[in-house]
């Protein structure tokens, strides 16, 4: 049985989910070019769409429970995440590993 606060609700398909993604990496990109950035420094260090889908649910969890996820939680939920949207799990999976090579892993909680 799985726990309430660590299933992610079902929303809208994975294709829909996907299509806001990468609606959103393109507005940050545009930002990041607008602001004079050098795509060739900065493309590296966002989400893949995958990536930001399976950020996307991880915040509408701990906004549904309203607690912090710890190293144990977080690894829980991105778990249940890549159960309930097989398609994510390469995604789930690079994001639980410890090798922290972009800007943005450091957001995330240490697992180990």
């Amino acid at each position: 049985m799985t726990d309430p606060d660590l299933t992610p609700p079902r929303r809208a398909s994975l294709e829909l989910m996907r299509a806001e993604a990468a609606d959103e990496l393109e507005v940050l990109i545009e930002e990041r070019l607008r602001a004079g950035e050098d795509p060739w420094e900065f493309m590296e260090d966002l989400p893949t769409v995958d990536e930001l889908v399976v950020l996307i649910l991880r915040a509408e969890s701990i906004a549904r429970s309203g607690i912090a996820h710890t190293g144990t939680r977080h690894y829980r939920v991105l778990r249940q995440i890549a159960i309930d949207y097989p398609p994510l799990t390469r995604a789930v999976w690079r994001l639980l590993g410890s090798e922290r090579h972009r800007t943005w892993d450091a957001l995330l909680p240490d697992v180990s």
